[in-house]
């Protein structure tokens, strides 16, 4: 997986948890101004760092780099609308 591909990887998790990039980064202990530069496939992080950023968005290194065929779980719940995710919302609440 090259710098590029990390980056997607890393907004679409981001993206799936409705995360800002300025959430992500303070949620991961990073600079605001490195998770845009990441993203867009600018710089490569590190080991730990990237860790840190997987553990703020709640999947583990391994997950991250593991290519699943199936739609997850995440990638479904992106996919789907603002409208779509508020109305799964409203009936998961009312569980």
């Amino acid at each position: 997986m090259d710098k590029k591909e990390i980056g997607k990887r890393i907004k679409k998790l981001r993206i799936a948890k409705d995360w800002t990039q300025n959430r992500l980064a303070t949620e991961s202990g990073v600079a605001a101004s490195y998770i845009p530069a990441l993203e867009n496939g600018l710089k490569c992080p590190t080991v730990e760092t990237l860790d840190n950023i997987c553990f703020a968005l709640g999947v583990s290194l391994a997950d991250f780099f593991t290519e699943k065929k199936e739609a997850t779980l995440v990638d479904r719940v992106a996919s789907l609308t603002e409208k779509q995710k508020q109305l799964l919302n409203d009936f998961l609440n009312s569980l």
